[in-house]
């Protein structure tokens, strides 16, 4: 190690089955006394906020709710909201639900304690003040959102998908309850998953992983990679949610740090142009990736495929990579995860632009393990069209 190196994470975490009944006991901890609640109205549909609401009312926290978070939420969704926690009068957040919820909950906390256009935030370290207390429940194993300095916001008009990272964006408390994610269908417990363990092998692949983030890593792969198929096959296992959500809130830690590469940076734009969930589109462009990437790190492919559980020995180096992306590529095809871009409306005459896009996510390329340039975006997305 010939570098400084910083580790950061959420300070506190509560973690296991009825998690979400230490809610009131969070919030006062906190001093809070009237909360926000931000979530979306899928969410709201489940009863899950309906329980939620009830806690608090029983513990005598009041309370209001912002429940207009859309898929992949807007800028101008987080401006919103802010608005109506200013307006509420609210001294605590709450968000639940999946990545987006929480993102906007995120950004909220923080556009209500700055003064700034959100516009000046966009990027690494632009936030100047703490923001307001905030509680985060994820309802999904995917984002890992609950435990990382990252908010991915829409920009619509532009079409892309804008990063803040700041420290002040980190929860006070991560509240994680598998009961909360055993009614996920199976195609967002596959799409959300792949999501996390993406995070993981990203953040184990990335040029700026350290011993720590990889120690997270490994265990968040194992996880994932053992309960995955169980919890898209009969989600009603606890025990699978659990390991799903624990594999996807240190998938969140170690990629909050060691960063996330590549096939985060070619799900971007498709994302924000095609509107295709981001665990689908980080799930479509798995693959071809990681076939690209492997020649830059290929002691750490072949672990890998170790640490999926696969049989290397007597392989080369090379081989044993290839055992970790064809394991991967069986994944997919197990949880029936899309695997073409066409299927979304994508066409051949969008790839230059949209690989254009790509080259535009330099936060992101610059921990990939090979240098990508712009003809090679268009050739890996050409494979998966």
């Amino acid at each position: 190690m010939n570098k400084i190196n910083t580790f950061q994470t959420t300070t506190r975490t509560i973690m296991g089955p009825g998690a979400i009944k230490n809610i009131v006991a969070e919030a006062k901890r906190l001093g809070g006394t009237k909360a926000m609640i931000i979530t979306d109205p899928g969410l709201v549909k489940t009863g899950i906020v309906n329980e939620l609401e009830s806690l608090l009312n029983k513990g005598n926290i009041g309370f209001s709710r912002f429940d207009s978070v859309e898929a992949d939420p807007s800028y101008e969704t987080a401006i919103t909201a802010a608005e109506q926690v200013k307006k509420d009068g609210a001294d605590i957040i709450i968000g639940i639900g999946g990545g987006s919820a929480q993102d906007i909950a995120k950004v909220s906390s923080i556009l209500v304690t700055n003064k700034g256009p959100i516009s000046e935030y966009f990027g690494i370290d632009l936030v100047p003040n703490p923001g307001m207390k905030l509680i985060l429940i994820p309802t999904t194993a995917g984002t890992g959102s609950e435990v990382t300095p990252i908010a991915i916001l829409s920009d619509h008009k532009e079409k892309l998908k804008k990063g803040i990272v700041s420290m002040h964006l980190f929860p006070s408390t991560a509240l994680l309850d598998p009961l909360l994610t055993v009614g996920l269908p199976p195609h967002v417990t596959a799409a959300t998953g792949m999501d996390a363990l993406i995070h993981a092998i990203e953040a184990f692949t990335s040029k700026n992983a350290t011993d720590m983030t990889d120690m997270l890593a490994i265990q968040a792969i194992k996880l994932i990679n053992k309960n995955i198929r169980t919890a898209y096959a009969n989600g009603e296992n606890l025990e699978a949610r659990e390991g799903m959500l624990e594999g996807s809130m240190l998938a969140g830690m170690a990629f909050a740090n060691a960063g996330v590469t590549a096939v985060h940076a070619f799900a971007y734009p498709i994302g924000a142009e095609f509107h295709i969930p981001h665990g689908v589109a980080n799930s479509i462009m798995l693959v071809p990736v990681m076939e690209f990437n492997m020649l830059g790190n290929l002691e750490k492919f072949a672990r890998l495929a170790e640490i999926l559980g696969e049989k290397t020995q007597g392989l080369s180096l090379r081989d044993s990579a290839l055992r970790a992306v064809e394991t991967l590529r069986t994944l997919t095809i197990d949880l029936n995860v899309p695997n073409k871009l066409s299927s979304f409306g994508v066409k051949a005459s969008d790839i230059p632009e949209l690989a254009k896009g790509v080259m535009k996510v330099t936060r992101l390329l610059a921990n990939n393990p090979r240098v990508l340039r712009v003809e090679d975006a268009e050739a890996i997305y050409k494979r998966v069209l």
